[in-house]
């Protein structure tokens, strides 16, 4: 029976683009060629790590989310475990019904971040045009008095 499972890995910040998706490639290769199915890949980027890991502050993180049967996984932790790539890894088997909730957030809450940001940002233009308007005047008043 297909369960979904997700995959997070970080891999050495010094891998170059090339080594890094060579690296997502293999292990998403060794995925299919092991019977998963719907997998998606998510290449966050280098990002900051919460703690140094083999003395390094960064790390690229890759995300798989996919569907098999879960023997993938053993194996899969294994190699990653003795490559020199890959700093960490977890797999999560995910409810279908908490993946559908989260995709379903994930679109909601990134439409109303924009909104929320272009309202940040239209305040932060009202409160320097008025700062700007304010300091006009302050200095006005200085050359008038001068």
């Amino acid at each position: 029976m297909s369960q979904n499972y997700e995959m997070i890995y970080i891999l050495r910040p010094d891998l170059s683009e090339e080594q890094a998706n060579q690296a997502v490639t293999k292990y998403q290769d060794f995925l299919i060629k092991n019977g998963a199915v719907d997998i998606e890949v998510k290449v966050w980027g280098k990002r900051r790590l919460a703690y140094p890991i083999q003395k390094k502050l960064d790390g690229i993180y890759v995300q798989f989310n996919y569907k098999a049967d879960g023997t993938q996984i053993e194996p899969l932790e294994r190699i990653m475990r003795l490559e020199e790539d890959v700093l960490r890894y977890l797999t999560i088997k995910v409810e279908e019904d908490l993946t559908k909730q989260t995709s379903e957030l994930d679109s909601n809450e990134s439409n109303s971040e924009i909104t929320e940001k272009q309202e940040e940002a239209e305040d932060i233009k009202s409160k320097a045009s008025e700062s700007e308007a304010t300091e006009t005047k302050i200095v006005e008043l200085i050359d008038s008095e001068g």
